[in-house]
């Protein structure tokens, strides 16, 4: 990585899962945080550990297959619990995924990384100030504590809606205990947490060392939760900071965002992602493995590969041909032997499988080099597009940001003339295409409210009927961090 992540937890006093293991674990002392947060060496310590949860989120990667097994573009196949997301069959205990020892596929581990990590970010924030150290440095090791308690929010309010906000670190037990904040509120602590991330001095692209945020992947956040928030103004204003800082620009080639041997060449677009680690334990991500062809039969997607994760064929068709992102997504493959497969013979599963070429890694034994994005460039112009359209219309400057993309992809510019509903729909259309399989999708259909209308027609002869309700707009909370805290309430549609 790129970014080494270690396990200083113990050093921490973090109460992991912020409630589950209240019911398990004893606190003894807090002799670690009287005596830790002191000298540099402790702040980057520190700092690296607020990673690990990140790291936990996105090696199931239980962030990417919340969204991509829910949506109308992927699906899994049918094994350890993960078709409960594309049937919208889980409940708040998540049995499936507990059963088949899942969890880590699971919304339950979105929660339990989020409070870990917002726990640890707390530590940072409270004691690290009366550290003895550089300043200019202490101030960015801050505000780095500062961004990522914001991801981790942002992360919890698009799965779970209203969630408890927590501003300080737990010497007790009693002080994890925390009721829900509204929505609203927990996007005011997310702006608070990125006006001072914002202001802490992190450095800019290229200057900023792999898997950390830069200076404009903090507006980036602050782009994607202000779009979230429906705040337009804000959207549209830190999407257009990014863009136009000239910091990070479109590859020529869409293929390239992708390619295993040009990850460092990418970081041009892919601002901020999860910086996979072969070496560590737990720090890689089964996304190849998934993706591949069954029998680890094509030796481009990787030497083992288990035919897990297939595109819908609806989705397969519903790109221009002319679409250079389509070739993202496969119908025949080569196996071993250098002969075609067919796409009836894909996978036994279907007739109908799609591959997905975005985590392809023919070299490594281990099968998980690729980094997962979680911002890219393109989000921030179409961003900026759909906060425009929704402030002024279908401008010249929202159709300049969507065109921007579209030319990218090799497609010519989106059919002028459009009006405000209309356009919004073709930004939502081009995300769609952008970013299938990087864990967006769904969540843009939760928050623009087409998830009910959407998915009941996203069906194949694996899935060929799925029932979403209203309550699928959130995820439930885990049962047992409910039962864990006296003052957490279930989701209302959940109860």
């Amino acid at each position: 990585m790129k970014i080494k992540i270690k396990n200083i937890a113990w050093l921490l006093l973090a109460v992991s899962g912020f409630y589950s293991c209240v019911k398990k674990e004893t606190v003894y002392s807090s002799a670690f945080t009287e005596t830790f947060y002191k000298t540099a060496s402790d702040a980057e310590k520190a700092i690296i550990a607020v990673y690990g949860p990140l790291a936990d989120m996105y090696s199931g990667p239980a962030a990417t297959m919340a969204s991509d097994f829910s949506n109308d573009q992927t699906y899994p196949r049918a094994v350890v619990g993960r078709n409960t997301l594309t049937l919208f069959s889980y409940d708040p205990f998540y049995t499936a995924f507990r059963s088949n020892g899942r969890i880590n596929e699971s919304p339950w581990q979105i929660w339990t990384s989020a409070y870990s990590g917002i726990e640890k970010a707390n530590w940072i924030i409270s004691k690290l100030p009366d550290a003895v150290m550089d300043e200019t440095r202490k101030k960015q090791i801050i505000g780095e504590a500062y961004f990522l308690r914001a991801f981790f929010y942002w992360m919890l309010a698009k799965n779970f809606g209203d969630v408890p906000v927590k501003t300080t670190p737990s010497s007790s037990l009693n002080d994890a205990y925390t009721a829900k904040s509204t929505k609203a509120e927990v996007y005011h602590q997310i702006y608070s947490d990125l006006d001072i991330a914002a202001a802490a001095g992190l450095p800019s692209y290229p200057a900023v060392d792999k898997g950390r945020p830069s200076k404009e992947v903090v507006d980036a956040l602050y782009a994607k939760a202000a779009l979230y928030n429906e705040d337009w103004p804000t959207a549209l204003q830190k999407a257009q900071s990014v863009i136009g800082s000239g910091k990070y620009a479109l590859m020529t080639d869409v293929m390239d965002v992708y390619r295993y041997d040009k990850e460092d060449a990418a970081r041009i677009e892919n601002m901020w992602a999860y910086e996979v680690d072969p070496i560590s334990p737990g720090r890689s991500h089964q996304l190849v493995g998934l993706c591949g062809p069954p029998g680890s039969a094509g030796k481009e997607y990787a030497l083992t590969s288990y035919g897990s994760m297939f595109a819908y064929q609806s989705f397969f068709d519903s790109f221009d041909p002319a679409d250079k992102r389509r070739q993202l997504l496969d119908t025949t493959y080569i196996n071993r032997s250098g002969n075609i497969v067919h796409q009836a013979n894909i996978t036994p599963i279907s007739t109908q499988g799609v591959l997905i070429k975005k985590y392809q890694d023919p070299v490594s034994s281990i099968g998980a080099i690729c980094n997962i994005p979680i911002f890219r460039l393109p989000d921030m112009y179409l961003i900026a597009a759909e906060a425009e359209a929704h402030l002024n219309g279908a401008t010249t400057t929202a159709y300049n940001y969507i065109n921007a993309i579209r030319s990218r992809a090799g497609l010519p510019d989106l059919e002028s003339g459009l009006g405000q509903d209309a356009f919004i729909d073709a930004v939502l259309q081009e995300r769609s295409r952008e970013f299938f399989a990087e864990g967006d999708r769904w969540y843009d259909l939760t928050r623009t409210g087409k998830f009910l209308t959407v998915i009941p027609a996203a069906v194949n002869d694996v899935y060929p009927e799925r029932t979403v309700q209203a309550k699928n707009k959130y995820f439930p909370i885990p049962q047992e961090e409910v039962d864990a805290n006296p003052k957490l309430e279930q989701n209302p549609d959940w109860k």
